[in-house]
């Protein structure tokens, strides 16, 4: 396919469902760099972090929820074009929640067509998933060929309601509009590999919120172990290059668009092991240490069948703030420890969909992007420390300060056998208190100079920990 840069881009009407979100955002201000003449972000959130960036750039912003005819009807009235980014279901708790995935993921679909089909919309890009044919039986070098993996077969609602919603969108490929019937809804599928790159808020904040807290332990399957990754610059260009290859009014070009009703793959081109290619160097650059057990993938999967049945008993409290996210599910087990990778020569044959972006270049990008983040958040130990300093300093403070009872005889008890009497206990508390706090003085007026926006938490962090706290402080302020 050989076109313009902004061919069916400039002086046209986009909307873009999830626009506030990682991708979407990036897609909206790409739209607009190429001249289009109006970008609209369709989004249940009222804000995100890419809000302001989005409004200062143009973008009308939406709140709307696409299980909701009217909102859906609302953002895409006087549309040309729609990239349908919306879902649910992905990560986190959010993959035990199989209800809402099926509202959001297919019924939420079924409004987008709807839509389209009453304001004659032209033109659907639906961003899918590797998982509507992959679902834990290894792929090697993929092309879209492969047959829909069966549905009763997903380990998750994400990639069964998902599989569903590509079939829905491709069925209405040359749908004709509601009031005009010489204008048809052209729709094709993308399904990118596992997005990366700085702002990715999906997978990578959770793996380094493990890491951070010191749970992220282990690793899952060999290092021959491959699957795909796809960087977000090179995601938003194949979404662009999908656009283009709807358009039915092309000159010297007679019938179907190339792209309609059709599927693409879209990753970067490198299978890599997830563990080597970006887990280790990530974690090596911000100071967490790197997984040294690995977990056979069936040993995994018994694991993750115990985090799923624990979620599943909570489940009535599942989005209560007490209630943590899985550590790990089955069909996350599968993305990273079962070898599974695309070609994406389909995509490059018709859409022209060439990389631009390395992925030595985006891991670059990300790493950097992940260490000034740190740089500007509040650091500290793992939490084996907090829980080692804690239990410690309510130890000593029960057998110096509380009655001598039940449980406690025996704290008092180990402590008379070690510090021999009661007023030692009671001085070594005292001191122990007076270096808390001299500590966390100290660090309050060293994070004044070195970290401003953290004083505060600094403080509270090193009155709590001590020297396990301020050591962090201290080699920031060194670096």
């Amino acid at each position: 396919m050989h076109l313009s840069a902004n061919e069916g881009i400039e002086g046209v009407r986009f909307a873009v469902t999830g626009g506030q979100g990682f991708v979407g955002a990036a897609l909206c201000h790409e739209l607009l760099r190429r001249g289009a003449r109006e970008v609209r972000s369709l989004d249940l959130r009222a804000s995100s972090t890419w809000s302001q960036q989005l409004l200062d750039a143009g973008v009308r912003l939406f709140q709307g929820d696409i299980r909701k005819k009217d909102d859906v009807g609302r953002a895409f009235r006087g549309v040309d074009c729609v990239f349908h980014l919306a879902s649910y279901g992905m990560s986190g708790k959010e993959m035990v929640q199989a209800g809402r995935a099926d509202e959001v993921n297919i019924n939420g679909t079924c409004n987008v067509l709807d839509a389209c089909h009453e304001h004659g919309v032209r033109r659907l890009v639906y961003v899918s998933t590797y998982n509507v044919v992959f679902g834990g039986k290894p792929i090697v070098n993929g092309n879209e060929a492969l047959p829909y993996f069966p549905i009763e077969d997903h380990v998750d609602a994400y990639g069964r309601t998902k599989s569903v919603a590509e079939q829905l969108v491709l069925r209405s490929n040359g749908r004709p509009a509601k009031n005009d019937k010489s204008t048809r809804l052209y729709t094709c599928a993308i399904r990118p590999a596992a997005i990366y790159g700085p702002g990715e808020e999906r997978h990578l904040p959770r793996i380094l919120s493990l890491a951070k807290l010191g749970l992220a332990f282990f690793n899952i399957g060999g290092p021959d172990v491959k699957t795909d990754w796809v960087y977000i610059d090179n995601l938003v260009l194949a979404l662009i290059l999908a656009s283009m290859g709807l358009l039915d009014d092309i000159p010297d070009r007679k019938g179907t668009p190339v792209a309609a009703g059709q599927a693409y793959f879209i990753c970067d081109g490198s299978p890599c092991n997830t563990f080597e290619f970006i887990i280790s160097p990530l974690f090596r650059s911000l100071g967490y240490a790197v997984p040294r057990v690995t977990l056979d993938t069936s040993v995994a999967l018994s694991i993750s069948r115990f985090f799923l049945f624990m979620s599943t008993l909570f489940y009535p409290w599942i989005n209560s703030k007490w209630i943590p996210p899985p550590l790990i599910l089955p069909a996350e087990v599968y993305k990273v420890g079962v070898t599974h990778y695309f070609s994406f020569l389909k995509a490059r044959e018709e859409l022209g969909y060439v990389p631009m972006v390395s992925p030595r270049e985006g891991l670059a990008a990300t790493i950097s992007y992940w260490q000034e983040r740190k740089r500007r958040e509040l650091d500290g130990p793992t939490i084996f420390t907090w829980l080692a300093v804690t239990i410690g300093m309510l130890a000593i403070f029960s057998a110096a300060c509380l009655p001598a009872v039940g449980p406690l005889k025996w704290v008092l008890d180990i402590h008379l056998f070690v510090f021999r009497s009661m007023l030692v206990i009671r001085l070594v508390f005292a001191a122990a208190v007076a270096a808390h706090f001299g500590e966390a003085v100290y660090a309050w007026f060293l994070a004044k100079k070195v970290d401003p926006r953290n004083a505060t938490g600094w403080f509270w962090q090193t009155f709590a920990l001590g020297i396990f706290s301020l050591r962090y402080l201290l080699k920031r302020a060194r670096g």
